[in-house]
């Protein structure tokens, strides 16, 4: 055959669609998301943004309620697709965050990460990075090929985010939605499992409790470990 053609994977098995576990780190613990459990201590936590900066580039929140943020996760967070999780920091035994897996694909192998809203207290820690390590973890372990992370192009803190935990950019879908009365430019971001067992390894590194000092400021950021493990495409390199 003289046409180019993708690599085979005649020996991939698709993968199954993600049980919803409990997923335990060191610093934090991931839950199946459940209403009586966590409505309340998440509400609490999201009240710590007075100004509802962190629902910006959400198309949700903020709530100003606990009945309307109870009602919410109702209608939208108890499906399989997606398929929240609260992010229970072990610092306080309270949940202070959620993220999902959405876009399920087994057939392809394909799952995003999203719907990711942390509140101040989960921000800019530990253990808000070690939740987005378990989720890629089991999503990778459980065999699917790509992982992916998509955000407002607005949003550079999304998109630092993302390179930081070592997803690489590959563009930005123009137009791509409608939210909250205005236009989304959508950029996307991704893993995959040829990517993955580098990627590991500076979780690793960077988790180490060696890597931090007695009051918990890193010796090395996470950054420096997966900047160089960045996927850049031919063009990429040509310009």
């Amino acid at each position: 055959m003289d046409q180019p053609v993708g690599f085979s994977i005649a020996d991939w098995t698709p993968p199954p669609h993600p049980s919803h576990e409990v997923l335990e780190g060191r610093f934090c613990r991931l839950e199946p998301l459940n209403i009586d459990r966590h409505a309340e201590e998440l509400h609490t936590a999201n009240a710590l943004d007075v100004e509802g900066h962190s629902w910006t580039y959400l198309p949700y929140g903020p709530f100003t309620s606990l009945a309307d943020y109870r009602t919410w996760l109702a209608d939208c967070c108890l499906s399989t697709d997606p398929q929240f999780y609260s992010i229970v920091h072990h610092a306080s035994g309270q949940a202070a965050g959620v993220a999902s897996y959405l876009r399920i694909f087994p057939s392809s192998g394909s799952i995003e990460v999203g719907h990711i809203h942390y509140s101040n207290s989960l921000m800019k820690t530990i253990a808000g990075t070690e939740a987005m390590v378990l989720m890629m973890m089991k999503a990778f372990e459980l065999g699917y090929r790509r992982y992916e992370w998509k955000c407002d192009a607005l949003n550079l803190g999304s998109r630092a985010a993302a390179e930081r935990l070592g997803l690489s950019f590959e563009g930005v879908f123009r137009q791509a939605a409608v939210y909250k009365g205005r236009n989304r430019d959508t950029a996307w971001y991704a893993a995959t499992d040829r990517d993955w067992p580098a990627l590991k390894c500076a979780f690793e590194e960077w988790l180490d409790p060696a890597n931090f000092d007695s009051a918990g400021r890193q010796r090395m950021s996470l950054s420096q470990l997966t900047r160089p493990l960045l996927f850049r495409s031919d063009f990429d390199r040509r310009v």
